[in-house]
């Protein structure tokens, strides 16, 4: 007999939180950021597709929801009372939030990615990283969380705090509630998820391409950052990559907003992340628009495309 109360789907996000000893301050900013995604959750339903008449620093023109999504995020994350800085994609600028930083957390985030993708009804995400005190420019190995929460059929925010990798779905009273702890990879596996044009592909990574088609891995790859990477990660296997491509040798994904909490919570679930010559969480920022090419998965088949790139280029 199951214990009342202590089934898996009666324990929400705060809750686990409490329970594997995160501090308040942290699990109130989990928490928060978990809260805004609820209001972005609406807005993806009800929102207007329309274009807001800006871009973003890249150059990308931004959507309303872009917009929308941001200044949630931002709000949330200002009320919430632990957070010293933050980082939107969105934003040119490191936001500060508090002069004191002791005791507090910053926070870089990529409030909706894959926004393009909305209007065609694909599933796009949220990602987060944290880090203590004040500075957002550090090797990803220094987050103390990251996170990221899939807008699809299902809603689900996957976190982790250093102490696994923890899966969480939106029930109908629009509450996190655990649906899978310790997620954990396979050293191998059967699927890859191949961004850039394969023309452009280096010789390295075209022979890697080669010898995963040989072994019979099938291309599962949606053009969503956050719902490939989390078909990798809830699979168990497999390899998402965004390689150095001959027009872009430092590939297209951004490292403080997109690869360095993807790579966190791929590792801490027992996999790997590179870019090609080694570890993505050991790299230094050097300004907040660093780039950098993504191996990110399985252990075996992220040192196979290593070493076709040490090999081949």
């Amino acid at each position: 007999m199951v214990e009342p109360g202590k089934t898996k789907f009666q324990i929400d996000l705060r809750r686990h939180l409490r329970e594997v000893g995160e501090n308040r301050d942290l699990t109130r900013l989990i928490c928060e950021i978990a809260d805004a995604s609820k209001y972005i959750v609406n807005s993806i339903r009800t929102g207007d597709l329309g274009v807001a008449g800006t871009s973003n620093l890249y150059g990308e023109e931004q959507l309303a929801l872009d917009v929308l999504s941001d200044r949630i995020l931002r709000k949330r994350l200002i009320h919430s009372g632990v957070v010293a800085n933050m980082l939107s994609e969105e934003s040119p600028d490191i936001i500060p939030v508090s002069a004191d930083h002791e005791g507090k957390y910053s926070v870089a985030f990529d409030p909706l990615d894959g926004s393009s993708l909305v209007d065609v009804n694909l599933a796009v995400g949220t990602i987060v990283s944290i880090y203590e005190g004040g500075d957002l420019l550090q090797p990803g190995r220094n987050q103390v969380a990251a996170m990221y929460i899939l807008y699809g059929p299902r809603n689900t925010l996957v976190y982790s705090t250093g102490r696994g990798v923890h899966e969480f779905a939106m029930n109908a009273l629009m509450e996190y509630t655990l649906v899978r702890e310790n997620v954990t990879m396979s050293q191998t596996g059967g699927i890859y998820a191949p961004g850039g044009q394969r023309n452009l592909y280096s010789n390295g990574t075209e022979a890697f391409v080669q010898d995963l088609e040989a072994r019979g891995a099938k291309l599962r790859y949606s053009g969503g950052f956050v719902p490939d990477i989390n078909q990798i990660l809830m699979k168990g296997k497999g390899i998402f990559m965004y390689p150095h491509l001959k027009n872009a040798v430092n590939g297209k994904l951004r490292l403080v907003f997109e690869l360095n909490p993807m790579a966190f919570l791929i590792e801490q679930a027992g996999g790997a992340a590179s870019t090609g010559r080694g570890c993505i969480l050991d790299l230094q920022p050097q300004n907040i628009n660093d780039r950098a090419p993504a191996f990110i998965g399985s252990k075996e088949d992220v040192a196979r495309a290593e070493a076709f790139i040490a090999k081949e280029g």
